[in-house]
């Protein structure tokens, strides 16, 4: 045996100790900070910022811990059963972890002999074993009785029927029984429980995976090319809820925003009325037109009553009773608008849409044309 091995095990117990009451020590710790910035954490998402529907803020930090329809509060109740199980054995476990370490630490004087050790204890093997398989069961029983419940959800007669397309980087949103085609907005009625109407959501894709997220109103759910996925809301509370591509999709991804408006029933009746108008004829914006047509915005964008007619990008007949640009990138202002024809890079990199080469004159014509489309 070499000499700095025999020092070592000749060493006090209490430097050979040491290190293994440090990393005991270090255990405990990193399980208390964890415990605290996840309590933390969990009372900031569920009490949410307040704002308001007419600053044009969202009523509340988006949160499965707020929900306001159906399908979100199935999915809160599940969570919170969730983490009440993983809470218990959290403090069993943290509970016989302090336990142990204190009621059996080295003490001053003891010898350094190894305490006797346990083995083949079939009743302690079959406690750590048949337990967590209980647990596991639970839960599994519980998250499936969820799933099937929103998602076997069937649609009732009066179910309004929207079609969600993702694309990068946005959202097309379509009313098949209603003839109205918008983008990154989603109008919903409220819930009338005399005459209940939910929201029935077609998901697809024209490109690549999107997620499809509004965390207030359902769970996330998947939008898959050449694949229809489905899922619903039954929002209980007027007001604006956000939604975000919950799936990386390219370089924009984190500027994929949805928002959710959710009317009283005589306002979405309302909504509706004007998103079926044709777009407003202009005597004093036609020049505009003129330019419009005569550019590559027809190739990509539809404005109805014109001879745009044009499938890759954001129907334009209602441009300006939207809030914002590009997905949420900028808020829909005339100054916004003009930056984002003439550079859309420049609000946001990675974007499809090419820049419009026009002269400031085209360019201001263009700008005062769209400005009609309300």
């Amino acid at each position: 045996m070499d000499h700095a091995t025999r020092s070592v095990e000749e060493a006090p117990w209490r430097v050979v100790d040491r290190p293994q009451r440090f990393r005991f020590g270090a255990i405990v710790g990193a399980i208390s900070v964890a415990a605290i910035v996840s309590l933390i954490a969990l009372a900031s998402s569920a009490g949410g910022a307040t704002g308001s529907l007419g600053n044009d803020r969202p009523v509340s930090t988006p949160s499965i811990f707020a929900p306001v329809s159906t399908p979100a509060f199935a999915i809160r109740d599940l969570s919170y059963f969730v983490l009440g199980i993983c809470a218990v054995i959290f403090v069993v476990v943290a509970a016989l972890l302090t336990y142990s370490i204190i009621r059996f630490r080295r003490r001053r004087g003891e010898d350094e002999r190894e305490p006797p050790q346990v083995y083949g204890s079939n009743q302690i093997e079959l406690a750590w074993t048949v337990v967590p398989v209980l647990i596991v069961f639970v839960l599994f029983l519980a998250t499936a009785r969820y799933i099937f419940g929103i998602e076997g959800h069937a649609p009732p007669s009066q179910a309004l029927q929207v079609t969600v397309v993702g694309h990068q980087w946005w959202w097309e949103i379509r009313y098949p029984d209603l003839g109205i085609v918008t983008a990154n907005e989603l109008h919903v009625p409220a819930r009338d429980p005399a005459n209940p109407s939910p929201t029935f959501l077609t998901l697809e894709s024209a490109d690549v995976i999107h997620s499809f997220w509004v965390p207030q109103l359902a769970g996330k759910m998947d939008v898959i090319p050449n694949k229809t996925n489905r899922t619903w809301i039954d929002p209980h509370t007027p007001g604006l809820y956000v939604g975000q591509c919950a799936e990386f999709c390219g370089v924009q991804h984190a500027w994929m925003l949805l928002r959710v408006i959710v009317h009283p029933t005589d306002e979405f009746a309302a909504w509706v009325a004007e998103q079926q108008a044709p777009a407003v004829d202009d005597r004093v914006a036609r020049t505009g037109r003129d330019v419009f047509r005569s550019v590559a915005c027809i190739n990509c964008h539809t404005v109805r009553g014109t001879t745009a007619n044009g499938i890759f990008g954001p129907d334009l007949t209602h441009l300006m009773s939207r809030s914002t640009l590009g997905a949420g990138v900028a808020a829909n202002t005339p100054e916004h608008l003009r930056a984002w024809i003439e550079h859309p890079a420049g609000l946001k990199p990675g974007a499809l849409m090419p820049a419009m080469q026009l002269s400031r004159h085209e360019l201001d014509q263009l700008v005062a044309y769209l400005l009609t489309l309300r």
